[in-house]
């Protein structure tokens, strides 16, 4: 038993690499909470999560003031406890985002210390399904982009090998998202997978509309149709549709990702392990998923993704979004459309501590010792 010794705290900022514009708002920052543990067997772990441009700043006192005092001299390895533990304590302020991306670059932390000194990447450690999972992107699917980009994105993605592409969706009539998507479908043939994101812009009577508009175009998925708590509406255009309805990169707990399932508001689970809370209940969710026959496709944060995707039986995509780059050395490996599993124990990722201490916000830099 090596109980924790030290926490370091850190918050960069990264801005994204290129516009990002949905149904309902842009991507303007990627405000990155970063959480090391150390051991007092001098092991290390690491983990993050993030926002998307507000709420940093309120992580980063939720996990200096609340959550990391309450690590030191604690058993690194009782990461279940500690996750529960860490919950309890903030019970007040649950179910919601702000505690869920504090508690998950902790958890994230610790299941990195583990692996690391088990000597075991993390998709093995955390099940071991397969070495390799198919990518699909997004990065040229924006709302703001035009048709022609649009295509020309998705048939260099496919001339590349990967599996799909994602069109953001919403635009102000549904007969111009019919006419983005069409001229996609036609490009890049029946067998290259198209997956629509709408960012929960829709009411259920729009959304029920606009997907018997777009249905005979085969698409994946259409994600995030309608706002996250409406679990009745999901319900709703699930049985209205044939296409899968995907949800999960709003759901904050595993009892909310239940719901859905159990009721059959969804048929596609996108957990995400920067918003449920870290790797321990992401693992939850994948199981309890395969239960119900349902695919885990995760959203964002592919270079954290990859080993957990790898690490279920029902992991089925990888969601190609790079952005950690400015702060790691090796990148995520790449072959014929498939992201390949780390081999280095630990989560996988390849820290840059002189990039990551360079753009570290001063304000959030502390440490928290024994």
């Amino acid at each position: 038993m090596a109980k924790i010794e030290k926490i370091e705290l850190r918050m960069v900022d990264l801005v994204p690499k290129v516009k990002r514009t949905d149904a309902i708002q842009s991507f303007v920052s990627q405000e990155t909470p970063i959480v090391t543990i150390t051991d007092a067997d001098g092991a290390v772990g690491t983990g993050y999560s993030y926002t998307i441009g507000t709420g940093g700043s309120s992580v980063m006192r939720l996990l200096a003031d609340h959550l990391a005092p309450r690590l030191i001299g604690r058993d690194a390895d009782m990461i279940e406890a500690i996750w529960h533990e860490l919950e309890f304590a903030t019970h007040a302020t649950t179910i919601g985002a702000i505690t869920a991306i504090a508690l998950a670059a902790i958890d994230t932390a610790l299941w990195d210390l583990r692996a690391k000194k088990q000597r075991l990447p993390l998709w093995k450690l955390a099940g071991g399904a397969k070495d390799r999972c198919p990518l699909y992107t997004t990065e040229g699917g924006w709302l703001h982009i035009e048709t022609e980009a649009l295509v020309a994105d998705a048939l260099a993605a496919k001339g590349k090998g990967f599996r799909g592409s994602k069109v953001k969706i919403g635009k102000p009539h549904g007969s111009e998202d019919l006419v983005r998507l069409t001229a996609v479908r036609r490009a890049v043939g029946d067998s290259y997978e198209i997956m629509t994101d709408c960012n929960q812009g829709f009411s259920v009577d729009e959304a029920v509309r606009r997907a018997e508009r777009l249905r005979e175009l085969d698409l994946a998925w259409i994600e995030e149709p309608l706002p996250a708590d409406d679990i009745d509406g999901h319900i709703r255009l699930s049985n209205a549709t044939s296409t899968p309805i995907a949800v999960g990169e709003s759901l904050y707990s595993i009892r909310h990702f239940r719901e859905y399932m159990q009721k059959g508001a969804c048929s596609i689970v996108q957990v995400d392990v920067g918003r449920i809370g870290g790797i321990t209940p992401w693992l939850k969710v994948a199981h309890a998923a395969e239960a119900f026959d349902i695919p885990v496709c995760p959203h964002f944060l592919m270079e954290l993704h990859v080993s957990l995707t790898c690490a279920v039986q029902n992991g089925r995509y990888v969601e190609y979004i790079p952005q950690l780059d400015q702060l790691t050395g090796k990148k995520m490996r790449i072959e014929d459309g498939h992201a390949l599993a780390p081999d280095e124990p630990g989560i996988g990722i390849d820290w840059d501590w002189d990039a990551i201490k360079a753009k570290s916000i001063a304000e959030f830099t502390m440490a928290i010792e024994k």
